[in-house]
């Protein structure tokens, strides 16, 4: 079944390539646009699909696992420097929008984890509170009320 997994991401990837020249063909653009991307897409909704049917078993996954280790962070990287080599030459608009999506990703990525985080701590068992406990000394300055 890892070859499953194998012709299940070669599927995605094919799919992906098509769809992306399809788009290009639409706004007419002389590239493939978001191929990979659409592709990734493409196996994450099929992994889930077979998932929560039963059908993505043990080997499938170590086979989509292999490729995806291997294969997909090449294929990107090489498109991004493609990307980035095209941005340059286009002009200094390309490259300052690079730079704010890039901020963009930035400041979402750490809003997101501070609500995750606050989300944990919220979620966090509490300690039992003794029957005794003077909760006035949990405050190591008293506030001064004048």
């Amino acid at each position: 079944m890892v070859i499953f997994g194998t012709a299940l991401l070669a599927a995605c990837y094919l799919a992906g390539v098509v769809i992306g020249e399809g788009l290009a063909a639409l706004i007419g653009v002389k590239a493939n646009v978001g191929g990979v991307g659409i592709a990734m897409l493409l196996l994450i909704a099929a992994q889930h699909f077979l998932q929560k049917r039963g059908l993505f078993a043990v080997d499938t996954a170590k086979g989509v696992t292999f490729w995806a280790m291997l294969y997909i962070p090449v294929v990107v990287a090489m498109a991004a420097t493609q990307n980035v080599i095209v941005a340059a030459k286009s002009g200094p608009i390309a490259l300052i929008s690079a730079a704010g999506a890039f901020a963009a990703c930035i400041f979402i990525i750490s809003a997101i984890n501070r609500v995750i985080e606050r989300a944990h701590i919220a979620s966090a068992a509490l300690e039992p509170v003794a029957d005794d406990h003077d909760p006035a000394s949990d405050l190591s300055v008293v506030p001064d009320h004048r």
